[in-house]
């Protein structure tokens, strides 16, 4: 990827939302809801405090997370939709 984020960013790419409900009706894409999950793409090097300290992030690349249904700026990178979010944003990490 050509893009880097600055400071506590990070790039999501959210991961496609179920397709069925579990009594196995099948819901159109005009119907679905975004997914509040995504993949870590790549993080920023991290927050500085009040003394010029930096603070680096809990999330990695590779990381699965949870984050708020209207978190993060929706940008389009060499033909992906991806969400840059703070890392304040991301409520937590999949195990």
């Amino acid at each position: 990827m050509a893009f880097r984020p600055l400071h506590d960013r990070v790039v999501v790419k959210r991961l496609e939302g179920e397709e069925k409900t579990k009594g196995g009706i099948i819901i159109p894409d005009t119907a679905k809801e975004k997914p509040q999950e995504g993949k870590v793409v790549s993080v920023g090097p991290g927050a500085r405090d009040e003394n010029g300290k930096l603070n680096p992030l809990d999330v990695k690349a590779g990381d699965r997370v949870l984050f708020g249904k209207w978190s993060g700026t929706e940008v389009k990178i060499d033909g992906d939709d991806l969400l840059i979010m703070k890392e304040s944003d991301i409520l937590g990490i999949v195990d």
